[in-house]
């Protein structure tokens, strides 16, 4: 049988909430914002028929309490999808959500079900990194991975001193650029378009979970400039050019082609190709760099041959290695056009559907473009790129 091809029909997010007691999602369980979204999907395609769902794939880093039973068959049922449809959890940390998009796009491919429900959860309030994880000593003791390889800011600032060419003043100087163009996002339509309000209880009662918290339209260089330094005393990282810690959960609907045309349900994307890569874990934000390399390979395109590129904001530095080691400018109109997670904030394993739903937005916008690439770096040292053509161009 012959590889099917695997489109990607619709995507949503919940509004990513700042993790902790003060934030909007503190009293609300993990698997009720991924039901959330998952239900959005189905009210948002109701050609979809949910019992030829094949299969329910959720991603978290954290496989524990409210996120830890089985995600996928957990949210399918809570949501209301017919028991006869399974589902399952995975952990590729913040590629989460891809790799869910990726094993459910293997089934497509193979023709082990026409239709997958894609996406991951994290609650970093309730679950904070690498809580309830206990690390194996040999990874010290025999210097398997250097320390700072479990504390994301370090890693950070290990790559400012590999790429001692990037200063403090250049990741500020992106991290500006990222809020205003989530500032303009959020004023032009595509976050309203891929965000879902979701009614959430609160100290103070009931309110509408509908915006980022991490927003701040206003940030400046000179702010930016005085902020501290929290992973190393004289540092160049700091809390205004990284994501915050964050809460938030998102979702997509893949298809077989065919199927795609028989529901009536249109496809925005065709996954190309994709690739992981690792790397040294203490500079786990270069990941995205051989990815990208790899999965430019696999097709035969150049990065002149990609129009959009929606990447991950870690740390303003992990862009702007990516940028440095590629030829991209960091100002570059086709890399994160409407902001990233800088701006809007990184739920870890939810992350990677938040880049298709931008990206399938941004293909709508720039019919002009035929590529568009979503690539992210994962903890301990990987990368994971996904390659996309848009199929609003009639190419």
């Amino acid at each position: 049988m012959e590889r099917r091809e695997v489109v990607f029909i619709d995507g949503v997010r919940t509004a990513f909430g700042r993790a902790g007691p003060e934030g909007i999602f503190w009293k609300t369980r993990a698997d009720d914002m991924a039901v959330k979204v998952v239900r959005e999907l189905l009210r948002r395609n109701p050609q979809l028929p949910p019992g030829r769902i094949g299969d329910v794939i959720f991603a978290a880093t954290a496989q524990v309490g409210d996120q830890g039973l089985t995600l996928g068959r957990d949210v399918a049922l809570l949501a209301g999808i017919p028991q006869s449809v399974p589902g399952f959890a995975l952990d590729r940390m913040c590629a989460g959500a891809l790799t869910a998009v990726t094993s459910g796009a293997g089934e497509i491919a193979l023709g082990a079900c026409d239709l997958v429900l894609a996406g991951g959860v994290e609650h970093m309030g309730h679950h904070p990194m690498g809580e309830e994880v206990d690390f194996n000593p040999r990874f010290v003791s025999e210097r398997l991975v250097d320390t700072s390889a479990v504390t994301m800011g370090a890693t950070a600032e290990n790559l400012h001193d590999r790429f001692p060419q990037i200063t403090r003043a250049d990741a500020d100087a992106y991290a500006v650029r990222s809020q205003r163009r989530a500032a303009a996002a959020w004023a032009n339509g595509v976050m309203r378009e891929t965000v879902v309000p979701m009614s959430v209880f609160t100290e103070e009662g009931w309110r509408v979970a509908d915006r980022d918290e991490f927003l701040r339209p206003d940030t400046s260089l000179e702010g930016l400039a005085g902020l501290r330094t929290p992973f190393r005393a004289g540092g160049r990282v700091t809390a205004g050019n990284s994501a915050g810690l964050t809460d938030g959960a998102t979702a997509c609907l893949l298809a077989a082609e065919e199927t795609a045309a028989e529901l009536g349900l249109e496809p925005r994307m065709r996954l190309i190709a994709f690739a992981f890569a690792g790397v040294e874990p203490e500079l786990m934000g270069i990941g995205p760099i051989p990815a990208t390399k790899r999965v430019l390979e696999q097709v035969g395109l150049t990065l002149d041959d990609i129009g959009l590129f929606e990447l991950n904001e870690p740390f303003a530095v992990q862009v702007l290695t990516w940028c440095d080691a590629l030829g991209v400018e960091p100002q570059d109109v086709r890399l994160n056009p409407y902001g990233g997670a800088i701006a809007c904030g990184h739920p870890l394993a939810a992350t990677g559907v938040r880049l298709l739903a931008q990206l399938a937005y941004g293909f709508r916008e720039r019919p002009d473009v035929r590529y568009g690439l979503t690539g992210l770096c994962v903890g301990m040292g990987m990368g994971a790129v996904l390659l996309w053509e848009n199929l609003g161009t009639g190419h």
